[in-house]
């Protein structure tokens, strides 16, 4: 879908370019947004590689699990009826504390693994459940996933950095408090329907 928004954005600039008579300040401009997103791509390469290596130090040590265990209270109560010693509980516990750190890259492939397993715990307790369906635990676990606390907003930070902000982490209040109102919002809406369905049922 995107591709054909992108594509018609492009093919709209270049009539209106041709059209109005920019042709000039058309291509300089592509030309400049072109060595614009390089340089955009190195300058952020590197505050990810920096928070990146020193999460990697603290997943190492042991944080992450740490933070794991401290979540598990609340998934109880998110996850009802889940084994809090299976492995799908174990996935989804570890996924939220790397989100929360700002390992992005190790929790995609943990919050993969987590679906596959409750997509098992779900075929265990309906072994006639139609496997294109998500289950409710995967929906809550998907609200949970996309709309992570983020406690280091180390990519706002790094462009606030390139572009002059003189603190670039004074966003921290605000990126907490948003992100907890999205996560709040998204997982009352995902328990809501929940409910209704259950009713239904």
């Amino acid at each position: 879908m995107m591709k054909w928004v992108f594509g018609g954005l492009l093919l709209l600039s270049i009539i209106f370019g041709v059209i109005t008579d920019h042709e000039a300040a058309l291509t300089e401009s592509a030309l400049n947004s072109c060595v614009d997103a390089v340089e955009l791509f190195l300058y952020l390469i590197g505050g990810m590689c920096m928070w990146g290596g020193l999460m990697r130090i603290a997943q190492k040590a042991g944080l992450t699990a740490k933070l794991a265990f401290l979540f598990r209270p609340l998934f109880v109560l998110l996850f009802p009826g889940l084994d809090p010693n299976s492995k799908a509980y174990g996935l989804i516990c570890m996924n939220v504390a790397a989100n929360v750190l700002g390992l992005g890259n190790a929790a995609t492939p943990i919050g993969l693994n987590a679906m596959h397993e409750l997509e098992i715990e779900n075929r265990k307790a309906d072994p006639r459940a139609d496997s294109s369906i998500a289950s409710r635990h995967m929906i809550v676990f998907i609200v949970l996933n996309t709309a992570s606390i983020t406690l280091i907003p180390q990519t706002a930070a790094t462009l606030r950095l390139k572009h002059g902000a003189l603190s670039p982490f004074d966003i921290f209040p605000a990126v907490v408090m948003t992100s907890v109102i999205a996560l709040a919002c998204g997982l009352a809406v995902a328990l809501i329907f929940n409910a209704v369905e259950r009713k239904k049922a």
